[in-house]
């Protein structure tokens, strides 16, 4: 079983920012879809963004866009996420997915074979 470890969460104040990381625990482990979700306190967990294999394709949620960009390092199957401006609605455990099937970019959580832990990043205002 293949496990994703996230890491970069922390206390920051409003417009501050952080860069959160994910790598695997096994280093054969390969990946095609490499994406990042969201859990709120008391919500859903939500789709934040996703990227390609290749890197060249990418997605994000609305309430994220131009302000988080991801990005990934795909010879070693680690995938980043900074996070510019954070407002105190992106208060939430962030989690890492992965899934290594052959299909383009989507933002469902049942999309992603594989998941992390969790950071969690906490936004004051």
């Amino acid at each position: 079983q293949v496990e994703l470890v996230e890491s970069g969460g922390g206390l920051v104040q409003a417009g501050d920012s952080l860069r959160l990381s994910c790598a695997p625990s096994r280093r054969t482990f390969t990946t095609n879809l490499m994406g990042w979700f969201r859990q709120a306190p008391g919500k859903e967990r939500e789709f934040v963004a996703a990227i390609s294999r290749s890197g060249s394709g990418t997605r994000y949620a609305d309430s994220v866009k131009g302000r988080f960009a991801i990005s990934r390092n795909s010879a070693e199957n680690t995938v980043f996420l900074q996070m510019n401006s954070l407002k105190p609605e992106d208060t939430a455990i962030y989690y890492c997915a992965a899934d290594p099937r052959p299909w383009g970019i989507r933002n469902g959580e049942d999309d992603y074979r594989y998941w992390g832990q969790g950071t969690q990043v906490t936004v004051s205002s």
